[in-house]
C-alpha cells in the first residue's frame, strides 16, 4: 500500500482529526482483551466492559460535535455569503455614487469659471458710460448671471445631497465591515472549540 493510500485511509478514520481514530484503535484493542476473558463475573471483566460503554459514548459525543459543527459552519458560510452579496452592492452603488459626484464636480467648475467670467464682464460694462444700449445689454447679462447664479445653487445642493448619501454609504460599508469581521471570531472561536482535543480514557 503507498503511502497516500495510507494517509488517505488514516484521514478516513480519523474524521475530522480530533483522535476518532485513536479512540476508535483503543475501543477495538478494549474490545478484543474483554472478548478474550474467560471469567465474565470478574471486576476486570466488568470495569472493562463499562470502560468500553464510555469510549463509545465519547466517539458518539464526537461525531455529534462534529456534526454540530458542520452545521454551524454552514450557516455562517451561508449567511458571510450573504453579507459579501450585500457589500458587493454597496460598493457598486458607492462606485455609481462617486461618478455622479465627480460629474457635479465638473460641472461646477464649469459654471465656477462661468459665474468669473460673467462677473469680469458685468464689472467691465459699469465702467462704460451709461447709455441706452449699454444699459439694456447690463440688465440681460445680470438677467443671465441671475439665472447661472440659481443655476449653480440648484448644483450645489444636488452636490452636498449626493455627499450625504455618499457618507451614508460609506458608514453602512464599515458597519458591515465590522459585522463581517466579529462572523469570523466567531467562527474561529466555535472552530477552536470543535477541534479541541477530548480527553482519552484506556
Amino acid at each position: 500500500m503507498s503511502d497516500e493510500e495510507v494517509i488517505r485511509r488514516k484521514l478516513l478514520i480519523d474524521g475530522d482529526g480530533t483522535g476518532d481514530d485513536r479512540r476508535l484503535n483503543v475501543l477495538l484493542k478494549n474490545f478484543f482483551k474483554w472478548g478474550n476473558f474467560c471469567d465474565e463475573t470478574s471486576t476486570e471483566f466488568r470495569s472493562l466492559y463499562d470502560r468500553m460503554l464510555a469510549q463509545i459514548d465519547q466517539c458518539e459525543s464526537a461525531a455529534r460535535r462534529s456534526q454540530i459543527g458542520l452545521r454551524a459552519n454552514g450557516r455562517q458560510q451561508q449567511k458571510g455569503q450573504q453579507y459579501q452579496k450585500k457589500l458587493e452592492r454597496q460598493i457598486n452603488d458607492c462606485k455609481k455614487t462617486i461618478e455622479v459626484n465627480k460629474q457635479n464636480l465638473v460641472q461646477a467648475k464649469v459654471l465656477k469659471q462661468n459665474r468669473m467670467m460673467y462677473d469680469l464682464l458685468a464689472q467691465s460694462i459699469k465702467q462704460q458710460p451709461a447709455r441706452k444700449d449699454t444699459d439694456k445689454r447690463l440688465a440681460d447679462l445680470k438677467a443671465e448671471l441671475n439665472q447661472l447664479r440659481d443655476q449653480k445653487t440648484k448644483l450645489e445642493q444636488k452636490l452636498e445631497m449626493r455627499k450625504k448619501l455618499f457618507h451614508v454609504s460609506m458608514s453602512s460599508m464599515n458597519q458591515l465591515r465590522s459585522i463581517l469581521e466579529e462572523d469570523d471570531i466567531t467562527n474561529t472561536s466555535l472552530d477552536d472549540i470543535t477541534n479541541s482535543p477530548e480527553p482519552m480514557s484506556e
